[in-house]
């Protein structure tokens, strides 16, 4: 029986762990050819590698010195927290990676609470030592405290701290003194994480993620905790409900390096993949056919946040995307449903709506994103956080948010996050720059990355997690300024746009399509208003000097797709197609809206 050791790896976003996990691949493979160092294997997906985060868990397996260690890729963002906690039911060991500057994040403090709560062993990598004014024994310090404040056992408090630099691809004992390769942190996870136990017994397997594959269908990906699965035996099928199911092991698969190979038996201890179950969910737990014992189902954070999903029925429906019905979308969303644990889904107020439940703006974000870019077009609302009622008073979601930026920006940030109802527990200078911590409830934070970032010129670091229900802090102040809607539908014209430049500020630039009712940019005063764009010049044949000058314009205003989903209001909603994005109100007609808003009013 080959050794075995599973290992998830938990880090903040952007601290390396991705290019680590790279770098065991090289080094256990000693495959030259292999050597493209700029490449990152494991973020193989489009918007992973365009936001430099990691938003799905992943396997991988390397062999080192003759025992299997299977690495398992977490998220860092708390808003994928669904992904981490079945990941880490997969792990007998973390490895905690953490940046030799910036120290313990909110995020890495998020997925470090649920290891060190799942009693899992923890070995410390700093990493980018090679960094200037980087700080690796403070940072050691402070994860020994955050660990300690986090309630870890003694076993947990006496872990191994591994230092080094990921991107130059070396790990030490001691971080003055650089070696060539990552032998220290391989050496250190053989000694450190346990080998999982070996259970005998009636097979057992919780599905704990799962793969699609447009030859076999879906895969069910879980880790052998009793006896042991050959591929062509029959199982029961243990669901939630006390629900069974009489099933068959088609083929078996365990992870080996980037791919996977067909085994006829896996045993306890190995994760593997499972092909030729139907309509299994994550949670399941595949047993023995005669006496089936069912596992506790993973329990996955509640979503926060919700969001209005519906067709998209603006005049240029159809244009761009593939995908346009609601029955797409339906088929969509529930395919999504199978995969995404802190997802959930219910029939809208229209019959081609939905309202979508999730974690944050990132994690719902991300799905619209992708969607898109499989050829959707979709219409969004304005997102809404989900209020609970405890011991009969209204409670909400509270983050806490930390912000980390030079030292002139921290009068500015503190006063946008107080405006927000946020509370400021805690402030620290480290080196030229100064940490901020706040307690603030998730709809403050909605807008106010992008408003941040502006305001400190790109230097701030922004992160938050959620802390948990607290009662409700008061309305927050919303967006102020009104917004400029168009009148017609038409081609936006230069001269006309000129004209009304003193009205407010363009989100779209001359010779555009635009609709009836699409929101083109923002107007000055608090309330909307009706301009037409598309109104060209009269042209006669009188000439005056000065009149005819070149139109300049400043450039237009363009969101991201975050940002113009915390930038609308209630009346109106984000169109997304493949090709564009436009905001619009719900009701297009000027006329329609008036009358609208009158019978509101009486």
């Amino acid at each position: 029986m080959q050794d075995i050791r599973n290992i998830a790896i938990i880090a903040h976003v952007d601290h390396g762990k991705t290019t680590i996990v790279d770098r065991m691949i090289y080094q256990a493979r000693q495959a030259r050819e292999q050597e493209k160092l700029g490449e990152l294997i494991l973020d193989n997906n489009d918007l992973e590698r365009e936001r430099g985060i990691t938003i799905l868990a992943k396997n991988v397996s390397v062999v080192y010195k003759g025992v299997k260690i299977n690495v398992i890729d977490t998220p860092g963002h708390s808003d994928f927290g669904g992904e981490v906690e079945r990941v880490l039911n997969m792990a007998d060991g973390v490895i905690l990676l953490v940046d030799a500057f910036e120290g313990c994040m909110p995020q890495t403090r998020f997925v470090l609470q649920k290891a060190i709560e799942m009693g899992k062993k923890p070995v410390l990598v700093i990493n980018k030592v090679d960094k200037l004014n980087c700080r690796p024994e403070e940072v050691q310090e402070e994860v020994f405290d955050l660990m300690f404040s986090l309630g870890a056992t003694e076993d947990q408090l006496d872990f191994k701290t591994i230092y080094g630099s990921a991107k130059q691809g070396w790990m030490s004992y001691d971080w003055k003194q650089p070696t060539t390769d990552i032998t220290a942190l391989l050496d250190t996870i053989l000694e450190e994480i346990p080998a999982p136990e070996m259970v005998e017994g009636t097979p057992q397997m919780l599905i704990s993620s799962l793969e699609y594959s447009p030859y076999v269908g879906r895969i069910a990906v879980g880790r052998v905790t009793r006896g042991s699965l050959q591929a062509g035996m029959n199982i029961t099928l243990c669901k939630r409900y006390d629900i069974l199911q009489k099933q068959k092991i088609k083929e078996l698969m365990i992870f080996d390096g980037l791919g996977k190979a067909k085994v006829e038996e896996v045993k306890c201890g190995d994760i593997c993949a499972v092909v030729g179950l139907e309509g299994f969910e994550i949670g399941d737990t595949v047993a023995d056919f005669e006496n089936p014992e069912a596992l506790p189902p993973i329990e996955v954070d509640e979503p926060t946040m919700s969001m209005l999903f519906c067709i998209n029925n603006s005049p240029f429906f159809g244009k761009e995307g593939k995908f346009v019905t609601s029955r797409h979308l339906k088929e969509r969303l529930d395919k999504e449903l199978e995969k995404n644990l802190a997802l959930r889904v219910k029939p809208g107020p229209n019959a081609d709506s939905f309202i979508v439940y999730g974690r944050g703006v990132l994690h719902l974000s991300v799905l619209i994103e992708t969607m898109r870019r499989e050829g959707f077009e979709l219409q969004v609302g304005q997102p809404k956080v989900l209020d609970k009622m405890i011991g009969g008073q209204r409670c909400e979601p509270i983050e806490n948010l930390t912000i980390d930026l030079p030292e002139e920006f921290v009068g500015r940030a503190i006063e946008m996050v107080t405006r927000r109802k946020g509370a400021l527990i805690q402030m620290e200078g480290r080196g030229d720059r100064t940490h901020l911590e706040f307690d603030i409830p998730s709809r403050g934070l909605m807008g106010l990355r992008s408003n941040l970032l502006t305001a400190t010129q790109g230097e701030a670091v922004v992160a938050h997690r959620l802390k948990g229900y607290e009662p409700y802090k008061g309305d927050i102040e919303r967006r102020t300024n009104g917004s400029l809607v168009s009148l017609e539908t038409g081609v936006s014209v230069a001269y006309s746009m000129d004209k009304l430049q003193d009205r407010g500020r363009f989100f779209i630039e001359p010779g555009v399509d635009i609709y009836e009712g699409q929101v083109v940019g923002e107007h000055t005063r608090d309330r909307d208003l009706n301009i037409n764009i598309c109104k060209t010049k009269k042209l006669t044949n009188m000439r005056a000097s000065g009149s005819d000058d070149k139109v300049m314009l400043p450039p237009p205003v363009v969101f991201s797709l975050e940002e113009a989903l915390e930038y609308i209001q209630e009346d109106e909603l984000v169109e997304v197609t493949p090709k564009s994005m436009r905001l619009r109100k719900i009701i297009l007609n000027e006329i329609e809206r008036k009358r609208k808003s009158s019978e509101i009013n009486c």
